[in-house]
């Protein structure tokens, strides 16, 4: 099995390809976007003709929630263009493609975990972006994987984690909204899961379609800076505590709405291909790797 991986330079790429190089049993290929721009269909056709990958996994994006909104033409080219390019070149090799989406196509509204079948309804620029990637990659590539996720933090890259690890060694208090509930979600786990699916396509499982995964247990974020200072006073990232106040989403205006409600049901995952959700707490001991 030969991979292909978009973004390797994010929090999930790069886990990625540490996982591929201490398995050392799959060919794959990484490339970050001054290697393959996801934009330029002809570079993104030529790559993939070349390499002929058995999968392609999509781990790049624009994430920048806030400025989505100013940018939007620029969110629209990587989050739905770039899929779309990934997913026609995947088609024409009769290649699979795995591609990363986001809890922010929902618009947060609902009192239960949002399952694969909910309606979809962003609030904002990002969201309708990633929405719109997902609609482009189902739309050209039948063999395709959508997985939703959440709350993504890691070892590498920018995270509330390490946001919270920061900030804490300079403050004495926090604001922190405790009205947005969701699953942190670890990005390793997040490889683990991707690399799992990609397996059992290739001894031919062909479960297509969208999943969710994200962690356990569902917390806000409150509760979540709470556990990571609590974490790393016991590991003594931190040599003093820090008082965490909860404050509301209408204490802390952003330009992009967030989603009170971020909880995705993750039973389809496990049922299809025996994947249970992330344990953000467990991931967390590893806290002295993210300071």
């Amino acid at each position: 099995m030969k991979i292909l991986i978009a973004g390797k330079n994010g929090q999930v790429g790069r886990c990625l390809v540490d996982l591929l190089e201490a398995q050392n049993e799959l060919t794959f290929l990484a490339l970050g976007r001054e290697e393959l721009d996801i934009t330029d269909s002809i570079q993104v056709d030529k790559i993939v003709s070349e390499f002929q990958p058995n999968i392609i996994i999509n781990a790049a994006a624009y994430t920048a929630v806030d400025k989505a909104e100013q940018e939007c033409e620029l969110a629209n080219a990587i989050n739905r263009d770039g899929p779309y390019n990934l997913a026609h070149a995947a088609n024409n090799t009769n290649a699979a493609i795995i591609h990363i989406s986001t809890d922010y196509v929902f618009n947060g509204d609902s009192i239960e975990s949002y399952t694969e079948l909910d309606t979809t309804a962003p609030q904002g620029e990002y969201g309708r972006s990633k929405l719109a990637g997902e609609q482009a990659v189902a739309r050209v590539c039948p063999k395709h994987i959508i997985l939703r996720t959440a709350w993504v933090f890691g070892v590498h890259g920018n995270n509330f984690v390490k946001t919270m690890l920061r900030l804490a060694k300079t403050r004495e208090s926090l604001g922190v909204v405790a009205d947005q509930f969701g699953g942190p979600t670890y990005a390793g786990d997040i490889a683990n899961a991707i690399l799992t699916i990609s397996k059992q396509i290739a001894r031919g499982r062909n479960s297509y379609g969208i999943y969710h995964f994200s962690g356990i247990p569902h917390v806000n974020w409150h509760s979540f800076a709470e556990k990571i200072f609590e974490i790393a006073l016991e590991q003594d990232v931190l040599t003093q505590p820090i008082e965490v106040n909860p404050i509301t989403t209408l204490d802390y205006p952003t330009p992009a709405k967030r989603p009170a409600n971020s909880r995705l049901n993750c039973d389809k995952i496990e049922s299809a291909f025996g994947i249970q959700q992330s344990d953000w707490q467990t991931a967390l001991i590893r806290i002295k790797e993210y300071s």
